[in-house]
């Protein structure tokens, strides 16, 4: 009871010391304060006055649903549950996540140690043999701790980077999110317009297989010169190799699309093999204002959160140009079997032992060194401003390009249709005058290729049409909405790491999910003093 009552006082001594050592840390921290860098953004978007353009308000966090086509929603709600790099960036906010804990760690006494030893000792033979014994056994239990005050602020500049960087893996799992759900949908859009694309060829084929049929037949009544027949069945040729161009570029965005959803190429055959329309994008396209794109789109977020993270990297390596201020201690008992002790004594009051003070480390002759890595993290963070400066501008230049594409698209589309019916007509003409023998062949297969020509493009122009409205709202940062109160790693992800290691209750939503709703920012960070994470 001596030997608690002894430990016990050195407890209390050691509380104190930490309790006063923690209002020092209320105290100023070294390094600048971060602030969001002022960006250029446009007061509208330049397509803003088209009718079709809705600047009044937004829809983006499942804007799949405005095409109405149950297959794409399918897919998109396959690829959002099994994606493999979806799953890689929830794993990724898991580690930054712990790396915080890590962090957060640093403000308690950083060396601490229980701490044991039994050693048999030879002293020289020079000792006075009846001043000391020369050989004995010592043995010691005790423990150990060793803690910086974080007086300038170096530790809680390192909480401030972790939580930015926790922070910014999130919006690195978001943006992933947003990448994946805006290639799911604009390769399945690909697929249905190479689907058509093969339609029309194949509508083709057997109209120009009825012009070789026709040019035949004249050939054979003498009417014509084999050169007719020959010309036919070259346009036909032609035509019929295109099939299978089309094939390859329809395997491969089935192959695409099942690696998207996480399974091995071909899974998809039932869902894909029975052949789809173009899916219709909406007349009008709700873009909000360019404002929003700020704290809408995760990569500009990402980039704003990283900066913030270098930033406080600049206040911890300031504060090693400062002297830094330790408490060191230990406490224990020590007991050896010289003269008439006994190492049964260690357990007594007698052989307790502690020490105790401050220490002061001033890297004074590192002075150079020192310098040169705070200007090495300025430059660092001076790169990632003009990196967030640039992020926000190429976002606006992606969203406006996608806008372009959607417009104009339309209205090639119309113009296309125009072509198209005139294309028809003219066949149509060029071939009842060719039956009669008022017309050359020529313009039966100009007209043939100018009708192949007109529809083929005009599925083409079809097709990017929504996928000019997807790119659109995948450069407007939409879609992450629909991870909001989820989980970052799957079921089955969750059950191998907790197979392998402790996890406690990290592996719950509520302690990776940031406080502030949203996508999330700098303010969003806790702290800088907060108990430890175990």
């Amino acid at each position: 009871m001596t030997v608690l009552r002894e430990v016990s006082a050195v407890a209390r001594v050691a509380i104190a010391a930490l309790a006063g050592a923690t209002l020092m840390l209320s105290g100023c921290m070294i390094g600048p304060d971060f602030a969001a860098p002022d960006a250029q953004v446009a007061s509208e978007w330049p397509a803003g006055a088209d009718p079709a353009v809705d600047a009044s308000r937004q829809e983006y966090r499942e804007w799949w649903l405005v095409f109405g086509d149950p297959v794409l929603e399918q897919l998109i709600e396959t690829a959002y549950a099994q994606n493999l790099d979806l799953r890689m960036a929830g794993v990724r906010v898991l580690a930054a996540r712990a790396q915080l804990g890590v962090t957060i760690g640093e403000l308690y006494p950083q060396q601490q140690a229980v701490v044991g030893s039994l050693s048999h000792n030879r002293l020289p033979g020079s000792i006075p043999y009846n001043l000391i014994q020369n050989k004995f056994w010592q043995a010691y239990v005790g423990a150990q701790a060793g803690w910086e005050i974080d007086l300038w602020g170096k530790i809680r500049r390192a909480i401030q980077s972790s939580d930015a960087g926790y922070l910014a893996s999130v919006a690195g799992y978001d943006d992933v999110l947003v990448t994946l759900l805006g290639d799911v949908a604009t390769t399945y859009v690909q697929l249905r317009t190479l689907q058509k694309r093969i339609h029309i060829a194949t509508e083709n084929i057997a109209r120009q297989k009825e012009a070789v049929r026709i040019a035949d037949n004249r050939f054979r009544g003498g009417v014509v010169t084999k050169r007719d027949v020959y010309q036919a069945e070259n346009v036909l040729g032609a035509t019929e190799a295109s099939i299978p161009a089309y094939n390859i570029e329809v395997a491969q965005a089935e192959n695409a699309l099942a690696v998207l959803l996480g399974v091995p190429p071909g899974s998809l055959k039932d869902i894909l093999s029975t052949p789809g329309s173009i899916p219709m994008a909406p007349p009008q396209i709700a873009v909000g204002i360019p404002a929003e794109l700020l704290r809408r789109r995760p990569d500009i977020r990402q980039a704003e959160l990283d900066a913030a993270a270098q930033s406080a990297q600049i206040g911890v390596a300031k504060a090693d140009l400062l002297p830094a201020f330790s408490l060191v201690g230990n406490v224990g008992t020590l007991s050896t079997d010289i003269g008439r002790g006994s190492l049964s004594d260690i357990f007594t009051a007698k052989r307790i032992t502690y020490s105790a003070g401050p220490t002061v480390q001033w890297n004074i002759l590192n002075y150079g060194q020192i310098t040169n890595n705070v200007r090495l993290q300025d430059a660092r963070f001076q790169e990632l401003l003009v990196d967030y400066q640039n992020t926000v501008l190429t976002a606006q230049q992606e969203v406006a390009d996608a806008m372009a594409m959607y417009l104009e698209s339309g209205k090639q589309a119309v113009f296309l249709h125009e072509s198209k019916v005139a294309a028809q007509g003219a066949l149509t003409i060029a071939m009842n005058q060719y039956k009669e023998g008022t017309a050359d062949f020529t313009d039966v297969l100009t007209a043939e290729e100018n009708l192949l020509t007109a529809e083929d493009d005009l599925a083409v122009a079809q097709g990017n049409i929504p996928i000019g409205m997807i790119a659109a709202y995948r450069a407007l940062g939409g879609g992450w909405q629909i991870r909001e109160g989820g989980e970052y790693v799957d079921a089955a992800t969750r059950e191998q790491m907790e197979k392998r290691t402790n996890w406690g209750t990290w592996l719950t939503p509520e302690l990776l999910s940031p406080e502030a709703p949203g996508l999330p920012g700098p303010e969003d960070e806790g702290p800088t003093i907060r108990r430890p994470e175990w």
